[in-house]
């Protein structure tokens, strides 16, 4: 058989430029976290739903109406921390909540600063300290809503005490990200949509007292779709979900492919792994010792095994 990917279009039974774009999507996967028996629970923003996969591969919804839930992540007592958003259809909560998996109680953390409710929160990590850091932009056209003028970063402390860390104009539109295993160092993605937006991520040192300070520019993804969710490995290096295979306004290209981009803290880019699909949002580590990379994109969750180990706050390493 010929090589098929040669296969010219036929254009004789095309309109003249036709070209294949986006009619629909039908799920939005995002928000991958392990619990500690490897259990993988990830959200579908259009269903308003959290699933859970079990090691042998059985899904089933975990929350059924989950407010629009985009990221999650577990704390160090293995509670489920998740940001209840408000895009991708009605419903949104626009809270940070934290559920006991043992009982299933849901306690919400916080769903107001300074007495107005936030955008839609984004993403989420917990220190070595048990601060809990979310992202708080809005991506909607529709900014009717919104009660604050910012597109901002939240730390909530220990003592539930919540401060605004981060917003404009140090940062544009910040969506994912991670924290060193020793805490010093804050890594926020920032990307905004707008023809010219911040597609970029920063590095911050974070002080004993939770302060943010040294802003840096870890690396640039110029025109494309930038980073969306990101991890750390045991090396410290950042794993970046990025990238698109279709553009969906002016503001964006396709210059930066679908899929994982490996880089060091220095900036360096290590290296990509392609994901077959249009649109890559996020990713976790799991399996035995934290060495299979699970990709969430689109409608699908990938998984690529991995030669270094991912790092978590929980489940502890191990073999």
């Amino acid at each position: 058989m010929s090589d098929l990917s040669r296969t010219p279009l036929p254009v004789d039974f095309l309109a003249p430029g036709a070209a294949t774009t986006i009619a629909v999507r039908t799920g939005l996967l995002e928000g991958p976290a392990f619990d500690a028996e490897d259990n993988l629970y990830f959200s579908d923003i259009f269903a308003s739903r959290i699933y859970r996969l079990t090691p042998d591969g059985a899904l089933s919804v975990f929350r059924e109406d989950s407010g629009r839930t985009n990221g999650n992540t577990f704390d160090a007592s293995g509670r489920l921390i998740s940001c209840e958003g408000a895009e991708q259809g009605p419903g949104g909560r626009r809270r940070v909540v934290r559920t006991d998996m043992k009982t299933g109680h849901v306690e919400v953390l916080t769903e107001r600063y300074e007495g107005k409710r936030y955008n839609s929160p984004n993403d989420v990590v917990v220190d070595i300290h048990g601060a809990i850091w979310f992202t708080d932009p809005y991506y909607e056209k529709d900014r009717s809503m919104l009660e604050m003028g910012h597109e901002a970063v939240y730390r909530i402390d220990p003592d539930g005490n919540v401060r605004r860390v981060l917003t404009q104009p140090a940062i544009e539109r910040p969506n994912g990200l991670a924290i060193a295993p020793d805490g010093r160092t804050l890594y926020i993605i920032d990307s905004h949509t707008r023809p010219g937006g911040n597609r970029k991520v920063w590095a911050f040192d974070v002080d004993a007292g939770g302060n943010l300070s040294g802003q840096r520019l870890v690396f640039d993804f110029g025109r494309g779709r930038g980073g969306d969710g990101m991890r750390l490995d045991e090396r410290g290096n950042l794993w970046v979900a990025a990238g698109i295979l279709f553009p969906r306004h002016e503001g964006e290209t396709a210059d930066v492919p679908a899929g994982v981009y490996v880089i060091t803290p220095r900036g360096e880019l290590l290296g990509r792994i392609p994901i077959p699909e249009d649109l890559c949002t996020n990713l976790a580590f799991g399996g035995p010792g934290r060495r299979v990379l699970y990709v969430t994109s689109g409608k699908t969750v990938y998984k690529v095994p991995t030669a270094v180990a991912g790092y978590a706050l929980y489940p502890p390493p191990r073999g």
